[in-house]
């Protein structure tokens, strides 16, 4: 990581880490079930609720708020709580899609459900989404004008909304055969990229600009949103299993239907029958990847990425972002765009 991020990044995080802790009662509450449950998921306890240092994430989300907010000429310490909200209603969301996926594991350890169980772990995700809004709330205490975070809220909000229909749509093309390319991105467009697109415009919203900058800072996290997943879905299947730390079958065997499969899906029959089969071993993904690439697949995913990638950089340059944030900001930017992971 090159300068100014690392160093912007490394005072940042953990003013985000104290604020998630401070309205999840990290300290009040060590041992307690309810707010261990949480902990425990944050990658703050073990199973036991004694104190760990796990896999937390890359917290990506608080990071590209805080910078967004000091690029755009304001206080990135008065924006902490409300980036701390944006944490928080991530994770709620992953604990709710652990349960939906019936995902043993995340980041390496037993997830909450798999764990405590299916009704406490919907418990505990119900309560972070509730202290979301409570941490968003707390940017009050640190001198933002209330218009400001009321508005902030409803956005929020918004961006949950945004986020559960994405999910909901996720979750029925796993029942269907005729989802398109364009739906896809639809969906994608609010279970990945709508909650970007909010923590950059949270940023220039609490900076206090006007509204065609702060609809530029959120059309630059929308577009870099879309182009993360993107460059996820060609991860998933073209991407380099010693680096991803998975298997790169793995979106074929389980029949995800991301945006190169459903290409694929539109320009050979041969795969539409081949994908209807209940095979799953090695022979059955190489024939796969083989007709994937025959009809380009690789290149139409990539032609996307690459779209929304030079929208995303189009937007964050007529925000007009200034000084070290907007560098750092820039740096971040390609980092996520470039990752083989």
């Amino acid at each position: 990581m090159k300068e100014p991020l690392r160093s912007l990044t490394q005072e940042m995080i953990p003013a985000v880490e104290q604020a998630m802790e401070d309205v999840l009662l990290a300290n009040d509450r060590a041992g307690d079930s309810f707010y261990g449950m949480m902990h425990y998921h944050m990658g703050w306890v073990d199973e036991s609720f004694q104190p760990l240092l796990a896999n937390a994430g890359k917290r990506v989300r608080p990071l590209l708020a805080l910078l967004s907010a000091r690029s755009a000429g304001g206080d990135w310490e008065k924006t902490v709580p409300g980036a701390a909200s944006l944490e928080l209603l991530h994770n709620f969301s992953l604990i709710h899609d652990d349960i939906q996926d019936a995902s043993p594991t995340r980041r390496g350890r037993p997830t909450i459900w798999n764990l405590w169980g299916v009704n406490l772990a919907i418990n505990s995700g119900d309560a972070m989404f509730a202290l979301a809004h409570e941490s968003m709330i707390r940017m009050v205490d640190r001198g933002v004008p209330a218009k400001i975070v009321v508005h902030a809220l409803r956005r929020l909000d918004e961006t949950c909304i945004d986020l559960t229909i994405g999910q909901h749509a996720d979750m029925l093309f796993e029942e269907r055969d005729d989802v398109t390319v364009e739906q896809y991105l639809e969906m994608i467009g609010g279970k990945t990229a709508a909650l970007l697109s909010f923590s950059t415009e949270l940023g220039a919203l609490v900076a206090g600009r006007n509204k065609d900058i702060v609809d530029h800072y959120a059309s630059f996290g929308k577009d870099l949103g879309m182009a993360f997943q993107v460059r996820d879905d060609i991860l998933g299947i073209w991407g380099d299993e010693t680096v991803i730390g998975k298997s790169s079958a793995t979106d074929i065997v389980t029949r995800k239907k991301s945006l190169p499969i459903l290409y694929g899906l539109s320009k050979s029959d041969e795969l539409i029958d081949l994908y209807s089969q209940s095979e799953n071993g090695e022979n059955f993904v190489q024939q796969v990847v083989q007709l994937l690439d025959g009809v380009r697949a690789h290149e139409f995913a990539q032609a996307y990425e690459e779209k929304y990638a030079n929208s995303a950089l189009t937007h964050l340059e007529a925000a007009n972002p200034e000084g070290a944030a907007a560098v750092a900001l820039r740096q971040l930017t390609m980092i996520l765009l470039n990752r083989q992971a």
